[in-house]
């Protein structure tokens, strides 16, 4: 899926008691089957941009295009092309594990041909499948991740939008499962938009990095070419973010 974010700012508070600016004036183009790392401090605007492309959150002014389309939150055909997994993932009331994916997978009206084999697969890959008739608030923090995460897999979607992936909880088992999950998908075209503080993930697990800073896009590109746009030739994605934070925006 082709995603182009157009001068996206939202704003917090109203003037008269203070305001906060948690996207400012952001525009990115991501032209589709690529894996993108979103990488910034607390407060940089990661989930913001995130809940922004899913309609959780509504702009203060901009747009986003959906392969092509304008995307709001009621469009219904375009939201269910979208698959979003936040930091803490939401469950249905007293599901077990594999009741909450069948579940979602009707939400998004995604049952095909094969896809119980689909989950089993996937419920194996991430260790889960002996959870699978126990109830999801029985779950430690990173199997409920893994639960979320089977989910969102399930549904096919076009455009995977995941919030701090590899600060869930998951074990070795979880989080080599949504590395082979994520590239899996981008083979197929799928956009794979993830969030994250930890700056050694963004720089193995990319095709490009967007560094968040005060709501702003400090720089967007693959690392071979934020290096040398940077002028820090063989160094990393650290070296390069203490560049971009020693630098006035």
């Amino acid at each position: 899926m082709q995603v182009r974010i157009d001068q996206l700012t939202k704003v917090y508070g109203m003037p008269m008691f203070g305001q906060t600016i948690a996207l400012d004036n952001i525009s990115l183009e991501f032209p589709g089957a690529e894996l993108v790392a979103i990488v910034g401090a607390n407060g940089a605007g990661k989930t913001t941009l995130l809940e922004s492309l899913v309609g959780i959150v509504a702009s203060t002014s901009g747009a986003v295009f959906l392969d092509g389309e304008r995307f709001s939150r009621s469009r219904i055909d375009l939201r269910r092309r979208i698959a979003y997994l936040p930091d803490v993932p939401l469950f249905f009331a007293n599901t077990t594990v594999l009741k909450h994916i069948s579940l979602y997978v009707a939400c998004y009206e995604a049952d095909r041909v094969g896809l119980d084999a689909e989950i089993v697969n996937w419920l194996q890959e991430f260790a889960l499948l002996p959870k699978i008739d126990h109830q999801v608030r029985t779950l430690s923090r990173g199997e409920r991740y893994k639960a979320a995460l089977i989910a969102l897999l399930a549904v096919n979607a076009e455009l995977w939008l995941i919030d701090e992936p590899f600060a869930s909880g998951m074990d070795p088992e979880g989080l080599l499962a949504f590395r082979k999950a994520a590239r899996m998908a981008v083979e197929r075209g799928v956009t794979v938009i993830y969030s994250t503080q930890i700056l050694e993930v963004a720089e193995r697990f990319s095709d490009r990095v967007c560094i968040l800073q005060s709501g702003r896009v400090r720089t967007f590109d693959s690392i071979e070419r934020l290096r040398d746009q940077h002028g820090i030739h063989g160094g990393d994605l650290e070296a390069i973010y203490r560049r971009i934070s020693e630098t006035p925006q």
